[in-house]
């Protein structure tokens, strides 16, 4: 791995901590502050600030743990090299495919989503872009068919939500293809994955100077909407502070993991960083504490401005402030969010291909992804391959389905780099210039374990009689699968701690990580199991017949 860290395939190195950090920011104040937060907190109520602190916590230990790998590797690759490195190469294409959805597919979402506030700030400045050029196909033609259905039931239109009645006048106005089709396209979102892929394709300088940038717009507007926001507080709104109970502050889990993700990709860039070793973890926790302190206190403003029942929209921000008579600042986090999401798309852009290099490097894909431009020296093949794995599906299909998917493919990564530190220095005896402090988690791991199910006893009665109640059919009992296999592996890991005197952080990194991914629905479970099917048939059928690994061990 380190001695492609040279000569005429290696990239350039230009960043700094500053730049890092940048990037982090730049990845994960995006889609979740300007969009999920607010089903979130519509679910959880004010509560959802804890929860937010919760799930920091938990990409905490992993940050701790991916900052050890990187201070320890640091070249490009991120998990993948990291599982590469402590479980061996198989482990190490799962990982790989699997970052494929938190990097490639999460991008759809975000590109998607950068549509949905470009078409509505263009609608607001009088310029209307044709309806059947801002919608994915497979949605406009789901929601013709829905209202055709109600239009044959003899019902009136009005039974028609505004989404369905979108989406049919989309379909209808849209040119016509042969086959019956029609040209139903996300344009926005197709251009800027073009504009954005173009631009990570020239260098990493310009990317990196253009992150900087965005970051720094997005977080004045985050500091004026905190400030401004702070006057409107009605502290009667945050009364009850958990509406829904513990139940109603786990549901927002997915959305309000999927606004942290991203906080790794800066590991992708490893190559790039003047000192690796040194500014890796520094820029992983910084863009982590910063990120949070933000979620947490405009969630805190957004529950106190109005009440919580009312933030099931697709953008909060915009919508208290115009709900408070504050019509311009609305305006101008419109405004923002817009590139605010050019920024995560950027992030995502540039982690990608990297990966894709890595994995090449190593045999497991076509010599052609690791291919380095002569003169931006950049990844360009996989850079390119990148920008249609994005900009095709994001000009056709809907994001309904991809958050909880980019979700558990990103806690799986997190999961195993956690995994990945027990095994290569379970008693942190590494020499590397970071390490994840060693705690002896021997009696605390079962302690701390044992003091969760105390207070899941004594503060979520109702959700211990759903389980129990659920286990009785297996067709609701189905759903909990999740749950009871981490309950073994709680158990499992206990054991161990006790035996084995394994670091706590690491552990708790892996237990935390796998609790999220039970939250996240059988079916996602399934469909991740889907995907990594698809994902051990290439392999087989590719990586491992020219893996370079194997291929020495042949010769050897």
């Amino acid at each position: 791995m380190l001695a492609t860290d040279s000569g005429s395939q290696s990239l350039e190195r230009h960043l700094t901590v500053r730049d890092l950090t940048s990037l982090g920011i730049a990845a994960v104040i995006g889609a979740g502050i300007f969009s999920t937060i607010g089903n979130a907190a519509h679910d959880g109520g004010p509560a959802v600030s804890l929860l937010f602190v919760f799930t920091a916590i938990a990409c905490a230990f992993s940050a701790l743990c991916y900052a050890q790998f990187a201070a320890t590797i640091p070249v490009s690759g991120s998990a993948y090299t990291y599982a590469y490195a402590s479980f061996g190469e198989l482990a190490a294409w799962i990982i790989g495919w699997a970052l494929i959805m938190e990097y490639a597919v999460g991008n759809i979402v975000v590109a998607i989503s950068w549509s949905d506030y470009f078409t509505g700030l263009m609608d607001g400045v009088g310029l209307h872009i044709p309806i059947w050029l801002t919608m994915g196909m497979q949605s406009a033609h789901r929601y013709y068919g829905e209202v055709l259905a109600i239009m044959q039931a003899g019902q009136p239109l009005s039974e028609a939500t505004a989404t369905q009645l979108l989406g049919y006048n989309a379909w209808n106005s849209a040119p016509e293809l042969p086959g019956g089709l029609r040209l139903v396209i996300d344009l926005p979102a197709g251009l800027i994955t073009l504009a954005i892929t173009a631009l990570v394709y020239i260098g990493i300088k310009e990317s990196k100077n253009a992150s900087n940038i965005l970051v720094g717009l997005k977080l004045v507007v985050v500091a004026v909407v905190i400030l401004v926001g702070a006057f409107y507080v009605k502290p009667e709104n945050w009364s009850p502070f958990a509406p829904n109970g513990i139940g109603g502050v786990l549901k927002g889990v997915s959305a309000v993991f999927f606004a942290y993700i991203g906080f790794d990709a800066i590991s992708t860039t490893a190559e790039e960083c003047k000192n690796p070793q040194r500014d890796l973890p520094r820029a992983m926790i910084y863009a982590l504490i910063i990120c949070t302190i933000l979620y947490v206190i405009v969630t805190l403003v957004l529950t106190g401005m109005v009440n919580y029942t009312e933030l099931a929209v697709g953008d909060p921000l915009a919508y208290v402030f115009n709900k408070v008579g504050v019509e311009w600042l609305g305006g101008v986090v419109a405004v923002s969010a817009v590139f605010a999401m050019a920024s995560v798309l950027l992030v995502f852009q540039i982690g990608q291909p990297r990966i894709w290099m890595t994995m090449s490097r190593d045999g497991l894909l076509p010599p052609v992804f690791a291919r380095v431009h002569p003169k931006f020296r950049t990844p360009s093949f996989s850079t390119i391959v990148t920008g249609f794995f994005v900009g095709i599906p994001a000009l056709l299909l809907n994001m309904d389905l991809v958050i909880d998917l980019t979700s558990i493919g990103t806690l799986f990564a997190f999961a195993l780099v956690c995994g990945g530190i027990l095994i290569i220095d379970p008693y942190g005896t590494s020499d590397a210039r970071f390490k994840v402090p060693y705690i002896n988690g021997q009696f605390l791991v079962p302690l701390i374990l044992a003091i969760c199910g105390v207070l899941v006893l004594m503060y979520n009665q109702d959700g211990i009689r759903e389980f129990t109640r659920a286990l009785g059919s297996y067709e609701e009992g189905r759903h909990y699968i999740p749950m009871l296999v981490f309950f073994g592996f709680c158990l499992g890991l206990s054991w161990l701690s006790f035996r084995k005197r394994l670091s706590l952080l690491p552990t708790l990194g892996l237990l935390t990580n796998l609790y999220l991914m039970t939250q996240l629905g059988l079916n996602n479970w399934l469909l991740f199991f889907g995907w990594l099917v698809i994902g051990l048939a290439l392999y087989f059928n590719y990586g491992y017949k020219h893996s370079k690994l194997r291929l020495k061990h042949a010769q050897a």
